[in-house]
């Protein structure tokens, strides 16, 4: 195995690995034995015994992150096992316990947070239940639960990261605001919500309260202008909100709307006036929002420096760049995206700048879609070597040729923590003239064994440097999102349905026209 076990864990894997025989001990199993049994059962993925040691679960409370996580018995981390069979025996054995646990009921917190969901599930059967299924999971048992006369008196607080889109909206409502006595009380300590209305979203949300949310994701399918992002701010508060993820257009006024005639943004201060009243906000993702010439409104009022910013594709200015650079904000960087404005052509001095100035904190940067192309190489090594903390480096999407990232990539061995690198398929690989920025069509046409041969190379360089402890990849198509994947069904419904109404509405215009 690789790993210490201690001569308890194996105790506990044996055990395990009998299901009928655990069952009928554990009336003899000591109390703080059970986490050691729980995490046995879940590498073994022994659903029955989860299921049953959660039905009589003797403490008061249940952790999974910390359960799965690494400990002196055993030093493997299970917390990116999504596994379906374990997480369903999970959540059956609570509703279990609220019904059968008797007079040895103790459990007063179930926290089912701290599942990370990965690409390749390493659990024996190989089926994840990601995030958009376990807040189904968990909702429907909820509901089940309050219909349920036997159940527990006092409620079990469960702590749940929750997804919701248009397909389990009302299921997710009916859980968490119930109508009678609740056996399992959810309390939301990150939320995403895709495909919903802009209303949808603001009743979900109080429901799922606000004053405890850590994480707010509002993503692709929500159709926010800037004043749905104000009321929602103004009427929901947020206080203990950590990071805010807002969809792309957030930022458009309204279509109603008219222009003051001085120019001035009341939505946009207001909304800034709201985010300064977050004191524990340093996360925030604001892709594909046309934010020319506004950052300084929008950022300056903030009273926590942002730790993870996201501007990619904000259609940023000299100004915006300028205060960027020279803000509060930019010492303390540790993640940021400034895919799709052209940095080395439009502000080489201000993006130098803000990278000298994020340089000590700086771990991931992307830089997708920047125009960055063979000319610059020299300025953007040079820009990037005071960067040693940096750990991940994106830049897909930009016209370099092979010869330039080979340069490029003797810079980037200079970077001490340097651990993956996603580099453009080479310029070299496409036919001659090919246009960029480029659309997916065009993006996965390109000459497949030039890609590999140039690859290989780049590889060897770094294996030459003492440097193969760097990953290299090329997603096309972005990296691995879980929740896109587990979504796509009901993506491709509501694509399909905003086609045919478009083609519906195509075919009365052309009605009204004959």
């Amino acid at each position: 195995v690789g790993m210490m076990q201690s001569l308890r864990f194996i105790s506990a894997e044996a055990l395990a690995s009998h299901p009928q025989v655990a069952r009928q001990s554990l009336d003899g199993v000591a109390h703080n034995l059970y986490p050691l049994l729980f995490k046995a059962s879940y590498l073994l993925e022994q659903a029955e015994v989860i299921r049953v040691l959660l039905e009589r679960w003797p403490l008061e409370e249940f952790r999974l992150g910390a359960l799965l996580g690494p400990s002196a018995d055993h030093p493997g981390d299970l917390r990116d096992r999504a596994c379906r069979a374990c997480l369903e025996a999970c959540v059956r054995g609570l509703a279990d316990h609220t019904l059968w646990g008797g007079g040895r009921r103790r459990l007063r917190v179930a926290d089912l947070t701290g599942i990370r969901d990965v690409q390749v599930q390493g659990c024996p059967c190989g089926r994840a239940l990601g995030r958009w299924g376990r807040t189904k999971l968990l909702a429907r048992t909820c509901c089940e639960l309050q219909a349920e006369p036997r159940a527990a008196r006092r409620p079990v607080e469960v702590l749940a990261d929750i997804f919701v889109t248009g397909g389990n909206f009302d299921l997710v409502v009916r859980a968490l605001g119930p109508e009678g006595p609740a056996p399992l009380r959810v309390r939301c300590l990150s939320f995403r919500a895709d495909s919903v209305g802009p209303g949808q979203l603001v009743h979900v949300l109080r429901l799922a309260g606000p004053g405890e949310l850590r994480r707010l994701e509002v993503v692709h399918n929500v159709r926010l202008h800037a004043g749905h992002v104000q009321q929602l701010l103004a009427q929901l508060g947020f206080p203990r909100l950590v990071s805010l993820t807002l969809p792309a257009k957030a930022f458009d006024a309204p279509p109603t709307s008219t222009p003051a005639p001085d120019g001035e943004d009341a939505l946009l201060t207001s909304i800034a006036r709201e985010l300064s009243r977050m004191t524990q906000l340093t996360e925030l993702s604001v892709a594909f929002s046309t934010l020319t010439g506004k950052l300084q409104k929008l950022l300056g009022p903030l009273r926590t420096p942002l730790r993870v910013l996201d501007l990619g594709n904000c259609a940023l200015n000299h100004a915006d760049m300028a205060f960027l650079a020279n803000c509060t904000h930019a010492a303390h960087l540790e993640v940021l995206d400034l895919s799709g404005h052209c940095l080395v052509d439009l502000f080489p001095s201000t993006f130098f700048r803000l990278l000298g100035q994020a340089a000590p904190t700086l771990r991931a940067l992307t830089l997708e879609e920047c125009g960055l192309a063979d000319r610059h190489v020299g300025a953007l090594s040079l820009a990037l070597g005071p960067c040693h903390r940096l750990q991940e480096l994106r830049f897909l999407g930009n016209p370099m040729s092979a010869r330039a990232l080979r340069r490029l990539f003797v810079a980037l061995c200079g970077l001490p923590r340097l651990q993956s690198v996603e580099f453009p398929v080479p310029r070299d690989c496409y036919p001659e003239g090919s246009a960029y920025p480029q659309d997916e069509l065009a993006m996965s046409k390109f000459d497949q064994q030039k890609y590999s041969a140039i690859a290989e190379d780049l590889r060897a360089l770094l294996l030459r440097a003492g440097r193969d402890d760097i990953r290299l990849s090329t997603p096309l198509f972005g990296s691995f999102d879980p929740d896109i994947q587990e979504t796509s069904n009901e993506l491709g419904t509501l694509l399909l349905q905003a086609f045919k109404t478009a083609l519906e509405n195509f075919s009365r215009a052309l009605k009204q026209m004959e």
